[in-house]
């Protein structure tokens, strides 16, 4: 093992569009299969890399259940035709996931234990939904009575951390539509186009077809449409499904190296993945996860949210990015440039691996140095991660 920490560099990443879940482009494509071909395409982008010298794949899935079960990650590894000595691992953290994932591995390669892996998330909540069948019988009695929170709808804790930090149903409209007017900017723009691969998709009379556009982004929601929707999570509630994120099925697939393998392989590393964290908090109130995380993962790196030239947020709900934005000092104007999970959708074990991409184009985009990631975590948690564009280097 070597004496000193290594330098973990991103080398390339990818991602499929992201398909409202349900009625959306992906929901008679089984999730290994576009996985498999974005992970394919996702490799073909560092052809001087050799597929058998990879070291693990490492698959984040907040419900690894029914189609996405039996190790998912090993599954999508034989599947893009990667030797069976590759082996792989499905890690579950529910919005974190796919961060999770990256950070283990940068991690592996950090410590000398790796050179070279393949990370990212996957999750179709079509085929799973959120709150999944018979949820009440895996429910621990004790738990259930008296830690309720661990088991309450995302949507209820959005209430609870709106009336704890005062965020009124108007703020979150304001923040939700410029989500959108953001995401259909950059969507017309081709900006979330430069990271998407185009996948296959079946409809349902069995054809396939190509897809390649994000779903969820609504270019005409307005304070008056948002207006007019019911808050289903409590009576007399202030969170709406125009101020939530969707529910929706997508990929993203990351390989990290060590900057020595990427130097030999002549592979340009984009991004070196300089530190992650993860805290817990009370469940009831699980938004509320990034305040500590993005404090936490400063202290470590010694870096401020004034370095921060690009912060990807993920938008769970506007009732708990809002209060996150303004308690941990983010420049509103540095986060989520290009829209964030209102408009653009969560497919929870995919999100952290999406987000990473997200924020190393944009980066490139600014020709700047430093982003943050961060999201929120089901169970009361929440994760954060720096990177740092290397390009010019």
């Amino acid at each position: 093992m070597s004496k000193s920490m290594e330098d973990a560099v991103i080398v390339a990443y990818g991602r499929s569009a992201v398909a409202r879940s349900g009625k959306g482009a992906l929901r008679n494509t089984h999730p290994i299969e576009y996985a498999a071909e974005v992970l394919s395409a996702v490799l073909n982008k560092i052809p001087q890399l050799p597929v058998d010298e990879i070291e693990d794949v490492i698959i984040g899935c907040a419900k690894p259940e029914l189609s996405q079960r039996y190790n998912i990650a090993r599954l999508i590894a034989i599947r893009a035709g990667l030797p069976y000595s590759v082996p792989g691992q499905t890690v579950n953290r529910f919005c974190a996931s796919g961060l999770q994932s990256i950070s283990t591995a940068a991690n592996m390669i950090m410590t000398g234990q790796s050179s070279a892996m393949v990370a990212g998330g996957v999750e179709s909540m079509t085929a799973i939904p959120y709150m999944g069948i018979g949820d009440a019988v895996f429910k621990d009695t004790w738990l259930d009575e008296h830690e309720p929170g661990v088991y309450m709808g995302m949507g209820l804790t959005a209430e609870l951390v709106a009336e704890k930090y005062g965020v009124s149903r108007e703020q979150m409209e304001e923040f939700s539509v410029l989500s959108q007017q953001k995401a259909a900017r950059a969507q017309e723009n081709g900006i979330l186009a430069k990271d998407i691969i185009p996948v296959t998709a079946v409809d349902d009379e069995g054809n396939t077809f190509v897809f390649e556009k994000d779903e969820s982004v609504r270019a005409n929601t307005t304070l008056e449409s948002l207006a007019g929707l019911k808050a289903p999570f409590k009576e007399n509630g202030r969170v709406t499904a125009g101020t939530s994120s969707s529910t929706n099925d997508g990929v993203g697939i990351v390989v990290l190296t060590s900057a020595e393998t990427a130097r030999e392989k002549g592979l340009k590393p984009l991004a070196k993945f300089l530190a992650f964290s993860v805290v817990g908090t009370d469940p009831k109130y699980m938004g509320i996860g990034p305040m500590e995380a993005i404090s936490k993962v400063m202290k470590l790196t010694g870096l401020t949210v004034d370095d921060m030239d690009v912060v990807e947020l993920n938008e769970a709900f506007a009732a708990q990015a809002i209060p996150c934005i303004k308690e941990t000092g983010l420049d509103p104007e540095k986060v989520n440039i290009n829209g964030g999970a209102i408009a653009l959708g969560h497919p929870l074990g995919a999100t952290g691996a999406i987000l990473v991409g997200k924020a190393l184009t944009q980066l490139e985009l600014q020709k700047d140095k430093y982003a943050l990631v961060s999201m929120c975590i089901g169970g009361g948690m929440g994760a954060a991660a720096i990177l740092e564009r290397l390009s010019d280097k």
